[in-house]
This record gives structure tokens, sequence and C-alpha cells, in this order.
């Protein structure tokens, strides 16, 4: 994939998402729950959140893309976690590692890096997520070694996000300082990894394609918001107007 063609490639997969409507089920963290829900109804996505040991298999079975997110630790998702991850390698869904915080807990960076045996297709994660994870700094070289390591896409988010597969790359300079203040904004983001990756078959480009989209999203949101109230909704609904022409005017991507 051409890095320069990443806008237009984007419109195209969320015009795809949009039309088909992939369902994504979210084994994520209390705090998130809602606020992702929206984003990726927003984006044209279908949730769902349950983690009942009793219909989670169902609910992992009909979806087209799985998330598995670390926020809250406990006893009863890691076992959500499990039951999902069994019914995904078998129906060979692809699914998300978002390793939230454990880079403040060792007992979850451990049960991370186990998760990373079950073959993600993409992991979303920050710097002290990656050091914590991988052993090693962010550095490009790093990202690009553990990516190959473990044949998944690994995307780093900050102030700058990098999206590497260890063969290509991309940079991309999108969002906004308000995305730090609103709470779960990593880990809608990584849903909307997950939903783009339930329509397009390239991890890599699905998920250099959803961070751009959050990106720029975010950017618009920025623009219109007053505060990190208002910034909450605002990337919804910018993300729900977002379009090829938007993408390809406020792009920032090498």
């Amino acid at each position: 994939m051409r890095v320069a063609g990443l806008p237009q490639i984007t419109a195209e997969i969320l015009m795809r998402l949009r039309a088909r409507a992939p369902r994504v089920h979210c084994v994520t963290n209390a705090v998130a729950q809602n606020f992702t829900a929206n984003v990726l109804l927003a984006a044209g996505a279908i949730p769902s959140m349950t983690i009942s040991a009793d219909e989670i298999g169902a609910f992992v079975a009909r979806a087209d893309a799985l998330l598995v997110n670390l926020g809250t630790f406990d006893a009863e998702r890691r076992d959500a976690a499990a039951a999902a991850l069994e019914v995904a390698t078998e129906a060979r869904t692809p699914w998300v590692l978002d390793p939230v915080f454990i880079d403040r807990s060792e007992q979850r960076a451990v049960y991370a890096r186990a998760l990373v045996r079950h073959k993600p297709a993409a992991i979303r994660l920050n710097a002290g997520e990656f050091a914590a994870l991988s052993g090693a700094e962010p550095d490009d070289a790093a990202l690009m070694r553990y990516a190959l390591d473990t044949l998944a896409v690994v995307a780093l988010t900050g102030t700058i996000d990098r999206i590497t597969d260890g063969a290509q790359s991309a940079v991309i300079e999108n969002g906004h300082p308000l995305m730090s203040k609103v709470t779960a904004m990593g880990c809608a983001a990584s849903a909307l990894n997950a939903a783009f990756l339930g329509v397009e078959s390239d991890a890599f480009v699905a998920s250099a394609a959803a961070l751009l989209a959050f990106g720029v999203a975010g950017g618009i949101a920025g623009e219109r918001a007053t505060g990190p109230g208002s910034f909450g909704a605002a990337i919804i609904d910018a993300l729900y107007a977002l379009d090829e022409h938007a993408l390809n005017e406020k792009a920032r991507v090498r």
C-alpha cells in the first residue's frame, strides 16, 4: 500500500463498513463501554458488549471482529476473554488486543503477553504499554521487530500514530489535544480498528485506515468543541459525518 493513497483507501473502507454494518464484540472495561458503543454505531458498525459466560460464545460466533481490552482487569472479564478467543480462533475471526495500563501492573502485563500468543490481528497501545509488552523502547526498529515476531500489526498511538506490520509502516499526524482529556478515547480507537478489520482483510491497511479516520474525526471535533465535555459528543458526530472529502483534505500521513 502506498501511504499517499491512505485517505482514499480509508474512505473506501468506511463506505464498505457503512454498507455491511459489521458486528463487533467488545470485551472491554466498564468505563469505556458506552462511549465505545457510540463510536462504533457512529461509524456504521453494530456493537455488542456482553461478558456473560452463558452467551459470549454465541455473540462472538456471530461477530465479524472482536476487541479484547484489559482496562478492567477482573476475573469475569478474563474468563470472558478466554471464552471469546476460543470461539474467535476456531472461526478465524480477526481480533484486536488493547493492553490498557499494563505498564502499571506486572500481573496485567504477564496476562497481556499470554494473550499475544492467541494471534491478534492488531495490537493498539501507547508507548508505555508497548515497552511493558515487548521489553523494548518504542522506536521504529523495535515496533517493526515486534510486529514481525508476533505477526500482529502494531498500532502505537500518541501525539503521532505509528502503524507497522514489520514490512510496511505509516505515520499519522492527525488528532487533537482534547483526545487525551476524554476517557475511553483509546479504547474506542481500538474498537474502531476491530470494526475496520471486520470489512478489510489486510490488517495493516485496516489498522492504518481506522486510526486515520479516528484522527481526522478528532481534528474536526477539536475545531468545534469548547472543552472535553463537548469534544466527546463532537467526535462521535464527526465520525458519523466523515467522508472522502474530509479525509483527503485533512489527512496528514507519511
